[in-house]
């Protein structure tokens, strides 16, 4: 049986000290719109189910490559924390008829107490239960379930999320330099699947984001069994903190 899928690794900036946290809002705008062509060219094969773009950084993250880059991986299954949020938010969908990422945005924004910050129609925010001390999700605040569309149509992506993931991570890195970031975006819905049922009503009951997390040697490790986790730093405490970080413009 032979393998079928992709492994590619996006040069992020032709400078080797310009990072996703201090490179200009222009740079890291088109290095998104580069991994958004990537998914989108990647999801044209019909045996892709899912493209899988991340950024692993640190020694205790698993860092390859000392310059920065990305990496992009294409796979014939959907990885089974999206199939999580895919069934969660298909079940959520059916009884509210609406996105539960945008309710969650929704009650976040209105209670202010887990928003980082938000910039534009993209808003940096710490989870209800994070599974990592300062755990951070960006959002879009308009709906898509596809990052790739956002990022090829939307011209706030190189002015509003360029800059607050470049903040983002500054907060991040005055806590720890190591860290996981992983974009979630809809499955390959070019090529619907014929007998699963996440793809019918996807556009309307996905939301994609960008979850980072952090990795802090010095810090209790997260406990997991079946996905429980248990975090030392409550998501309030976390968000107070990286609120105040002093971070450059």
């Amino acid at each position: 049986m032979s393998s079928v899928g992709a492994h590619e690794v996006l040069v992020e900036n032709p400078r080797h000290d310009r990072h996703l946290w201090n490179a200009n809002d222009d740079e890291i705008g088109q290095f998104l719109r580069l991994a958004a062509e990537r998914i989108l060219d990647l999801k044209r094969d019909p045996r892709i189910k899912y493209v899988s773009f991340f950024k692993d950084y640190g020694k205790n993250a698993g860092q390859e490559f000392g310059h920065p880059t990305s990496q992009i991986t294409a796979t014939t299954f959907v990885p089974r924390r999206v199939l999580y949020e895919l069934r969660a938010g298909r079940e959520y969908f059916i009884s509210k008829e609406r996105c539960v990422f945008c309710d969650i945005l929704t009650q976040e924004e209105r209670q202010a107490a887990r928003v980082i910050e938000a910039r534009g129609d993209y808003v940096a925010l710490g989870p209800y239960a994070p599974r990592v001390p300062y755990e951070t999700w960006i959002l879009p605040r308009n709906h898509e379930a596809s990052f790739e569309r956002t990022g090829l149509t939307k011209p706030g992506l190189r002015v509003n999320l360029a800059a607050l993931l470049r903040r983002t991570l500054q907060r991040v890195r005055t806590f720890t330099e190591d860290f996981h970031l992983v974009l979630h975006t809809s499955p390959n819905s070019l090529h619907p699947s014929k007998t699963l049922g996440y793809w019918k009503t996807i556009d309307e009951d996905y939301h994609w984001h960008i979850e980072i997390m952090p990795v802090l040697a010095t810090k209790a490790r997260s406990y997991t069994f079946k996905e429980v986790y248990y975090s030392p730093v409550s998501s309030e405490t976390a968000v107070r903190q990286m609120r105040e970080a002093k971070i450059d413009g």
